[in-house]
């Protein structure tokens, strides 16, 4: 089964947000049995259910762990809507 994750990273209190939101959305592409894509507004994370769900969340955590307080914003879908960004 494949998913479709869209989320958006809000580190609280750092004069370096964007910093860390870059540092979030570099770790995410590093795995390579994912596929991600970045706009202004959020980003989205495509593949294997189990895979993506734990990846993301494992990233998530590390987040918390190193920056602190941050707010995430996710959407989950159980569907690969990848292909809207193949044409």
């Amino acid at each position: 089964m494949q998913i479709s994750i869209d989320l958006s990273l809000y580190p609280l209190a750092q004069q370096a947000y964007k910093d860390e939101i870059w540092a979030f959305i570099n770790a995410l592409k590093a795995d390579a049995q994912v596929k991600v894509v970045s706009n202004g507004m959020s980003t989205q994370v495509f593949g294997e259910y189990d895979h993506t769900l734990k990846f993301v969340m494992a990233e998530m955590k590390k987040v918390h762990q190193t920056v602190g307080s941050a707010v995430f914003i996710l959407k989950i879908i159980a569907d690969d809507r990848f292909r809207e960004y193949e044409n």
